[in-house]
Formats: structure tokens, sequence, C-alpha cells
């Protein structure tokens, strides 16, 4: 078995210069404007200097504008490798899961390799780089671009890099740098296994499943390939293939007696393992994968009363037809480098407690940590899954440039690759929120040849999972009142702002016919207590757009309703906070108990959003920024728990 070696166990230094200060002079002490401080790998530039006390908290007052400097110097990790790795002559690899986003990697003065891109992973071979002894890792930042936030043109924007911590309207500008996944030395072997392509699925009826697999070997003469399906010690199946035979047909197993993965709410979403080993011609091991499968069946059916020729919007789990009722989700933090495991498991198992069932993944964001997914398979969280596009507001087209198609291919390719096999995958999305140029504000279409390419991948590499070219898919991109009953509504989204007349919101929700809303939401504000531990030198009130401190994310300001209410001039932050936390409850409490009642009408709905990334005075979340719960929070459990 190859050596793996996990760097974040090592002790990095993080150093700055002014950019290729350190090119000219490779001299790190001499030209560092930032002398070296310890840094977190994982992790982010902005939180190893939070650390050292060199940057504020950005989560205060307007403190997130006192970190743009760090997006204007060149950051240099380093770290010490141990001599006794090399002693040997043994040739490595540099596997870096997560780089965000663009720099190069020196071993002692030698350049290993360039990269560009948060969102694929790099592999670089170390060659004759290593010296006998004193051996420095070297991995340089460059500058991000300048921008990439909410406002823009998304036929302009591409450059693959997370576009939400640049500014949106619900987290302030930090620009994350750093390394933000697994970093890896392993050993250089001629017998890998690499590229698992494994396909699982299920006669729900017979609870029987099914399962493929294919993947690229390299290995010795007289190899073979051992293949086992184990639930915990039980080994339910297990083969040995000779290499070349695995090679040529792969492996497909059929009518194996499983317990079925049940999505949150249905039972146990059970898992199994898949162990891939490779042997020698004596039988020793030379290389292993192992892989979480489960086994379900997917079938998306017609809307009960849908138009004819419209999109399938009604899932059935297992035969049995499922509301499909959830949230989308962001990042946890703007500098997601940073978030641990506890993070993860608080959140989800809110979203288990709630009686989620599905995750929307926005396209503004990255490809999240296999934490986030493993969770997902054990919590029967179903994930829908967006490649990294979204809308801009200037315009909202896609690229349609030879290069941006190209490399997008190759990040949705490494997307399915690293994700497909997960029993928590429902499907693909093109993006967030993209559209036509002519005319205005229709959702792209599978005519658009980036959104072509990358249904023809799904279809290629992952054909089991749907596909749609963007969420809201259309026809149209959100459900209007005077075009109700003409058939035009199928995934919309929207609207984000009840009524002010609640009354006239449920009349509304009564009378949509749309078949699925993957965005619907209304805002409230936070806690008093984050708005009080975050305001800085700011006054808590008055809570509208003359207050600097809400004027941050002043989208979802209500302030001028509150007043019409009956609210006062003088009002306590508390007071409120009470009237936009309860009118947030009852909002949704409104949209899913409407929608629920018309199913199978109606195939779901996805609210926006889940959980604050930034403590935000108001947004739409329903889980504030340190992981509490809002009211609105229950009253959709209240719903989604119901039968």
């Amino acid at each position: 078995m190859p050596t793996i070696h996990d760097l974040s166990h090592l002790s990095w230094r993080l150093v700055s210069t002014i950019p290729f200060a350190w090119r000219i002079n490779p001299n790190l002490p001499a030209v560092a404007e930032q002398p070296a401080i310890p840094a977190p790998v994982p992790g982010s530039v902005q939180l190893a200097l939070r650390n050292a006390g060199i940057l504020p908290d950005w989560n205060v007052g307007l403190n997130a504008r006192a970190c743009e400097w760090v997006e204007n110097r060149h950051w240099i990790y380093q770290a010490d490798l141990p001599d006794d790795w090399f002693a040997e002559g043994t040739q490595f690899r540099l596997n870096a899961a997560g780089l965000d986003d663009r720099g190069w990697v020196y071993l002692n003065h030698t350049l290993i390799g360039e990269f560009h891109s948060t969102h694929l992973p790099v592999r670089f071979d170390l060659g004759n780089a290593p010296q006998a002894a004193g051996n420095v890792l070297s991995i340089i930042f460059d500058c991000p671009p300048r921008w990439l936030g909410q406002l823009g043109r998304t036929s302009q924007m591409t450059e693959w890099k997370a576009r939400f911590y640049y500014t949106w309207d619900w987290v302030s500008r930090l620009v994350q740098i750093g390394i933000w996944d697994r970093l890896t030395l392993e050993e250089i072997t001629p017998d890998v296994i690499s590229g698992l392509r494994i396909h699982s699925d299920a006669d729900a009826a017979a609870s029987l499943g099914s399962l493929t697999l294919q993947a690229d070997v390299q290995g010795t003469n007289g190899a073979s390939l051992w293949v086992q399906l184990s639930d915990e010690a039980d080994i339910l199946k297990g083969t040995t293939l000779p290499l070349e035979d695995f090679r040529q047909h792969g492996l497909a197993w059929d009518a194996i007696p499983v317990e079925l993965w049940q999505p949150n709410g249905r039972g146990e979403a059970k898992t199994y393992q898949l162990l891939v080993c490779l042997l020698d011609a004596n039988g020793e091991l030379l290389a292993q994968q192992e892989r979480t499968v489960g086994f379900k069946q997917i079938d998306w059916l017609p809307c009960e009363g849908a138009p004819q020729g419209a999109d399938p919007w009604l899932c059935a789990v297992n035969g049995e037809a499922l509301f499909l009722q959830g949230f989308n989700w962001t990042p946890i933090r703007p500098n997601f480098a940073d978030v641990t495991e506890a993070d993860y498991r608080l959140r989800l198992e809110h979203y288990r407690n709630m009686g989620c069932n599905i995750l929307r993944m926005w396209g503004g964001a990255h490809l999240e940590k296999d934490i986030f997914f493993d969770l997902c398979d054990q919590l029967g969280i179903l994930v829908w899954q967006e490649f990294p596009l979204s809308s801009s507001g200037v315009d909202n087209y896609p690229p349609d440039d030879a290069r941006s198609i190209a490399e997008l291919s190759g990040i949705a390719r490494s997307y399915i690759e690293r994700k497909h096999h997960h029993p928590c995958l429902l499907m693909w999305g093109g993006g967030n929120e993209l559209m036509e140029l002519e005319p205005e504000g229709v959702p792209v279409g599978l005519s658009h040849p980036l959104i072509a390419r990358f249904a023809a991948i799904v279809q290629e590499m992952d054909p089991q999972h749907r596909f749609v070219a963007t969420s809201s898919s259309g026809p149209r991109f959100s459900a209007n009142r005077e075009d109700f009953g003409k058939g035009l509504h199928w995934d919309v989204h929207g609207p984000w702002k009840a009524d002010p007349d609640l009354a006239v919101w449920e009349r509304y929700w009564q009378d949509c016919d749309a078949l699925f809303h993957s965005e619907v939401g209304a805002p409230s504000a936070s806690s008093a207590a984050i708005i009080e531990a975050t305001r800085g030198d700011f006054p808590a009130m008055p809570a509208n757009g003359s207050n600097p401190l809400w004027q941050r994310t002043s989208w979802w300001i209500e302030w001028d309703l509150y007043l019409q209410q009956g609210g006062q001039e003088d009002s306590t932050l508390e007071d409120y906070i009470a009237w936009s936390q309860e009118r947030q409850a009852q909002a949704l409490r409104i949209v899913a108990r409407s929608l629920k009642d018309k199913f199978p009408r109606v195939g779901g709905v996805i609210f926006w959003m889940g959980h604050d990334c930034f403590p935000c005075t108001a947004n739409t979340a329903v889980i504030n920024v340190d992981g509490s719960l809002k009211p609105a929070a229950l009253a959709i459990q209240e719903v989604f728990r119901s039968a």
C-alpha cells in the first residue's frame, strides 16, 4: 500500500509579500511584508491573520471593510517536510483537494506546478525536487479576481472562484484565500485505482439492489481486483476478478438483497461500504479505495393535473411519491476553509429534526467537503447539486465562449466523479437563476451551448441522476397571479417577501398553480443577542437603512412596514425583532401548509434560505449564524413533520 502523509499535521507558517517580491528575492524574511505567523491547514489566510491579532473580527460592525487589503498581497504557506519521508528516495505526489483559488507550488526552489480554480482538486508530482534533507514546501497564493459578486453580468463572470463572498445580499465582502480542504503527500506507485464510477439502483418492490463498477486501474502482471460490499461487519457480496477482465467488462451485480436507503421521515437511510482492492499475483494488497453507497429507486412523475408536456416534478422514492421539503444550502461561513465537522453536524441535524428531506446546493458557492455529503447520506437528506454558476442581475446569461465551456466542463466532470456515488445525491443542476438574454427573464434551456454540454456530461457519466438546466427551470421564472391557470408555472422562484396583508399572501399560495417551488422565502431580523454582539460602535437601532449596521444587508429591512403596522419610532430592538420574527414564522408557515396540502398536485418546496453565514441584522434565513433557530424554523418544522 502506498504511504500517505496528512500535511495538516505539519507546523505551517504564513507570510505575505507585495505581489511577486518572493520571485525577485526568494529570501522570504528579507522581503516579507507580514512576518511569519502560524497557519492552520486546512484554513483561510483570514483566520490565521485574525488569530494572530492582525485582522479585526469581520463579523463586527463594518470591520469586513478593514480586511479587504488581504486580497492585494501574495500569501505564502510554508512547512518543513520531515527528512525521513525521503530517506529511501520514495517518489511522492502532492494532492490538494481544495486551493482557493490560484497560485504556485514550490518544493525548495523548484516550481512543482500552478493551480487556478477553487472548484478543482490538483495533483503535482514532486519529481526530482526533493533533497536528502531540509525540504520546504511552499504554496503561494496570487491576488484573487477583483469582482465576482452578486451584481454584474453572468456572461462575463469567467473566473472559477466562489462568488458569494465578494458580497451578496446576505454576506459582506470577505474574499477567502487559502487551503480549504485536505492536503496530502502520497507515495507514487505503479499500482493505482482511480476514477471509480459506481452506479447503484434498486427494485424497491423486491428490496433488491443493483450495482455497476468501473475504474481506471494500473497493476502488475497477474494482478486481480477484489470487490466487496459490506454492512458493517457482514459481507453481502464479494468477488475476485482478473484485472484484464475487469478492464474490459467492469463489474455488474444484480438482485442483491438489501435494505433501501430511505429519505428522512420514511425510515432508515441505510448505507453500505464498497471496498475495491488491487491484489498482486500472491494476493498481497497493492492499493484500495472505499466508498459509501446506498440503494434507492427514484422516479420522476408528472404532478397530478399538470399541463400536457410539463416537466415531471413529483419525486417517487422507492416507489412512493414524496413531497420534497427542504432548504437552499449556502456555505456556513464566507471563509469555508475554517468550517468544522461540528459546524456541519449542528446545522444538518437541525434540518433533519425539522423534517427536511432535500437541500439544494446553490450555484454561487463551491462543492462542499466530503463530511457534508457523508452526513447527508447518514441523515437521509437528498441533495440537488448545482454546478458553479449563478445569476448576476445585469444579465444572467451563462458564458458561451469556448474557453469557459471547456473549463466548466472539466469542473462538471470533477463534481460528478467525486460525488456521484453518494446515496443522498438526487439530481444535478446547471446553476442558479440562469436566464436567456431574449426574451428577458426566461430561464435558460438546453439550447445554450454550455448547458447542453452539462447535460451531455451528466448523461455520459451519471445517467441515473436527473439534470435540470437551472433553477428555477421555468418555463416562467416566477409565478405571477395574472397567469394562474394558464399552465405556465412549473418550477418557479419567489416571492421572497410576504404581502403586507398576510391574508392576501395566503390567498396567493392557495391559488398558485406552480408544480414546484425551488426558492421562496420571507425575511426576519436575527436575534437580539447576535445583533448586540456584532454591532460594534454602531447603535442597534433604528432598524433602517440610515443605520450602517442594518445597511449591510439592506434588502431585507422591513422597518417601514413595521411602522405601518403599529410599530413606534422609539421601539426597542427586542420589540422590532419580536414583530419581525413572528411575521416571518407566520408567512413561511402559510407557504409550507398551503403547498403541502396540494401534494401531489405540487411536488415540493425548498425555502430560501436555511442558515445565515454572516451575522446579518436581517435576512431570509431561518437559522441564525450561531446555529440557533428562529421561530420560523419551528413553524416550518410543525408543517414538515405533519402528515
